[in-house]
């Protein structure tokens, strides 16, 4: 085993391999190569790609517990919204974010035990196990699905500022549908624009959650 190698300096070193190549970039080797050290060195702590990245996302998801947690007296909706805003946070942090951790599987224990006292309070209020965990699975998909748009398109426009003119949006739709052509306007500022759309799917959620 190479001497000050832990699985916190290769989840680490991994985030820098994200952030400055992208998910396409990070492998065994080139986190290996970051931390100066050969690639089978790593195996002693991940056993691959997809173990390398379950340990990303877990201390992602870490973080997310961490800045979240249930407020005393707190609704379920006012908790899902506070989950949906730190998850978009973290996500934002990392280049690929939500490309890269949406679907890894959790590798400690006390993460997966953190989510025990949400679903206290929410059972505790009264909303059924099944339907709190339908909400928040709900409410991960919305955010994961909002973020990768985001950052594909914030990548792309970087590359191409007049890739989303709208302008030359309208001048290619032409004059025949100018409802269309009205909504490459209205896209606003994507923080406003993710308020707007998790009310939405919160609003969704309460009528599930009525009695």
């Amino acid at each position: 085993m190479a001497k000050g190698i832990t699985r916190q300096r290769i989840v680490e070193a991994a985030l820098d391999v994200l952030d400055e190549a992208g998910a396409d970039a990070v492998t065994v080797r080139a986190v290996a190569s970051r931390l100066d050290v050969k690639a089978p060195a790593l195996y002693w702590h991940v056993n691959g790609k997809q173990e390398l990245l379950d340990e990303m996302g877990t201390e992602i998801q870490r973080r997310v517990i961490a800045s979240s947690a249930p407020r005393p007296g707190a609704s379920t909706l006012e908790s899902l919204g506070e989950y949906a805003r730190a998850l978009r946070r973290e996500y934002l942090v990392h280049r690929d974010g939500a490309r890269t951790f949406s679907g890894t599987r959790l590798t400690d224990p006390d993460v997966l035990r953190a989510q025990e006292p949400w679903l206290e309070a929410w059972t505790a209020g009264g909303t059924p196990l099944e339907t709190a965990v339908d909400a928040a699975e709900l409410v991960t998909a919305f955010v994961v699905g909002f973020v990768i748009e985001e950052q594909e398109r914030s990548q792309s426009a970087q590359k191409d500022p007049e890739r989303y003119d709208p302008e030359r949006r309208d001048a290619f739709i032409g004059e025949h549908a100018p409802l269309v052509r009205r909504t490459g306007h209205l896209r606003s500022d994507p923080q406003e624009r993710f308020e707007t759309q998790l009310a939405m799917v919160l609003a969704g959620v309460a009528t599930s959650l009525a009695p």
